[in-house]
C-alpha cells in the first residue's frame, strides 16, 4: 500500500524572495530542499515524506551526489511543497489548474512581458522618454494626445522635433465628430466643445511635425479603452475610465517576448485601430 504523501506548506513571502525564485529558475532542486530546511525547519525525512522520495535519496541530492532530471520527479517536488503557480512556471511546470486539467503550459516566469508596473503615467514618465530617444518607430493611441505629443512641454514632442527623419511616428486620436467623443467627455465631466477643441488642436500641432519627421496622423471613432505607447519592442499601456483620464491611470510597461501574447495583442490592436480610422496628417 502507497503512503499518503503529506505536502510542506511554506509561507507565501518564502515562494517570492529573490533567491528562492533563482534556484527555481535553475531547476537546483538541492538548493530548494535547503531552502525548505532553512524557511520551514523540515528535516531530510519530512522532506522525503512531502515529495515521495527516500530519505537517503533526498540527502544525496542536497549533498549534490545526484541530480534531478526526471519531469514526473519535478512534478512531485512541486506538488509536495505546495508551490504556487509562479514558482511551478519558474521550474518549468504547468500550472496546478492546467496540469489538472491536461492543458499544455510553457514557462511564462522565463519570459515576463509585464516588466515593471507605475502608478501613473507620471511616474513612467523618465522610462517612456528614455525609450522614445533611441527608437525607430513611435505609435502613440490617445483620446487628444495633448499631454503625450501635443504641445511643446508634452512627454514626447522635443524626441520628435530632434527626430531629423529618422523617426516613424503614428498617432490615433479620437475622432472629434464621433459619438464616442461625447461619451468619453461625459465620463469625465468635460464638455464636448473643449474635448473637440484639444483633439483638433493636437491635430494641428503634429502637423507643424510633418517636415521635421516620417509622422501619421489618424482619427478613430470607437469609445477608447486603452491608451497605448509603443516604442519599437516595447509598449506602455494604461486604460480609459469613467471619471479617469488615461494619464491617472496605472501604467504597464510591457516588452516583446517569443511566446507572451500581451505586445503582440496591444500591437494587432492599434494596427486595427489605424486600418479602419481616417488619416488627418
Amino acid at each position: 500500500m502507497t503512503t499518503p504523501l503529506v505536502p510542506i506548506e511554506l509561507p507565501v513571502w518564502a515562494w517570492e524572495k529573490a533567491e528562492v525564485r533563482v534556484v527555481l529558475k535553475e531547476r537546483n532542486v538541492a538548493a530548494v530542499f535547503r531552502l525548505v530546511q532553512q524557511y520551514r525547519g523540515a528535516s531530510q525525512a519530512r522532506i522525503a515524506a512531502a515529495v515521495g522520495m527516500t530519505q537517503a535519496r533526498v540527502n544525496e541530492v542536497i549533498n549534490g551526489r545526484r541530480e534531478v532530471c526526471r519531469l514526473d520527479v519535478y512534478e512531485r517536488i512541486a506538488d509536495g511543497l505546495n508551490m504556487p503557480d509562479d514558482a511551478r512556471h519558474l521550474l518549468g511546470l504547468a500550472a496546478g489548474r492546467e496540469k489538472s486539467a491536461g492543458g499544455a503550459a510553457f514557462d511564462l516566469a522565463a519570459f515576463p512581458e509585464v516588466v515593471r508596473v507605475y502608478s501613473s503615467q507620471a511616474s513612467a514618465r523618465g522610462e517612456i522618454r528614455q525609450q522614445a530617444r533611441a527608437a525607430a518607430e513611435l505609435d502613440i493611441l490617445a483620446v487628444r494626445g495633448l499631454g503625450l505629443i501635443g504641445l511643446n512641454d508634452s512627454l514626447l514632442r522635443e524626441h520628435l522635433s530632434r527626430a531629423q527623419g529618422a523617426l516613424r511616428v503614428r498617432v490615433a486620436l479620437l475622432h472629434p465628430e464621433a459619438p464616442a467623443l461625447a461619451t468619453r467627455a461625459a465620463e469625465i465631466g468635460e464638455s464636448v466643445e473643449s474635448l473637440a477643441g484639444g483633439v483638433r488642436l493636437a491635430e494641428a500641432r503634429l502637423r507643424e511635425l510633418a517636415g521635421i519627421c516620417d509622422i501619421q496622423v489618424y482619427r478613430y471613432a470607437m469609445l477608447p479603452t486603452w491608451r497605448v505607447v509603443r516604442t519599437d519592442r516595447t509598449v506602455f499601456v494604461g486604460a480609459f475610465d469613467a471619471g479617469r483620464e488615461g494619464h491617472e491611470s496605472a501604467t504597464y510597461k510591457v516588452m516583446e517576448t517569443p511566446h507572451g501574447p500581451l505586445y503582440r495583442g496591444f500591437r494587432r490592436m492599434f494596427e486595427a485601430v489605424v486600418d479602419g480610422a481616417e488619416r488627418t496628417v
